[in-house]
């Protein structure tokens, strides 16, 4: 009976020492999610730079960026982030034609473990004049 706790022990510790080595893959982890700016007057383009890490063991390929609207336009590395390094995620948004809260979902496509991120852009946009 004592070998067989002593083997299940064993077979345990083995295991469990297998799962803490086996790879994380990338891992896209940014600094913020989302930025406010506030009031802006129609018409005014305003931008951010999302700064992240790849936080994981493996290369970091962003595959794509999709915005909600053309409003929005956005600019990512072309180049596999190594792991440990940061890259920049450029972001503008134009509200020509736009009124009232504007809440920009950048969604972020890559090969880390959460393959889809999101950020965004907030702003309430107000008539010219009235800032």
């Amino acid at each position: 009976m004592k070998k067989l706790f002593l083997l299940t022990v064993m077979a345990l510790a083995i295991f469990a020492a297998q799962a803490q080595t086996e790879r994380k893959g990338a891992v896209l982890q940014f600094n913020e999610k989302s930025i406010d700016f506030g009031d802006i007057t129609q018409g005014d383009r305003v931008e951010h730079t999302f700064v992240f890490t790849n936080t994981g063991d493996t290369p970091l390929v962003i595959s794509n960026v999709a915005v909600t609207c053309g409003c929005t336009a956005p600019n990512w590395p072309k180049e596999p982030v190594a792991p440990g390094a940061k890259g920049e995620l450029k972001v503008v948004f134009n509200s020509a034609g736009k009124m009232g809260k504007q809440n920009s979902v950048v969604r972020i496509y890559s090969n880390a473990s959460e393959p889809i991120e999101k950020v965004s852009l907030i702003s309430n946009v107000l008539p010219k004049g009235q800032k």
